[in-house]
């Protein structure tokens, strides 16, 4: 997969996206899962006020990491 797919792919989202659509972009990752990888700043991210703020530009450039490509042969929910 490349760039534009996931451009394409996450079209709908908007441009800054929070926690629960973020696990929704990464095919329904647990909310456990989803704050391992912000807490292990395996995913750029923002922490303001108790809620994590991530832009969609980000989780593209995670999803295209070698992390992502190792990380998700272990995730019962990929995309």
């Amino acid at each position: 997969m490349d760039k534009k797919y996931y451009i394409s792919l996450f079209e709908g989202y908007p441009d800054v996206v929070g926690l629960e659509q973020f696990r929704k972009m990464l095919g329904g990752i647990a909310d456990s899962t989803a704050r391992k990888l912000m807490k292990e700043n395996n995913v750029k991210h923002y922490y303001i006020h108790c809620t994590y703020y991530i832009p969609k530009e980000w989780v593209i450039k995670y999803v295209l990491s070698k992390h992502y490509t190792t990380y998700k042969k272990k995730l019962k929910a990929r995309i």
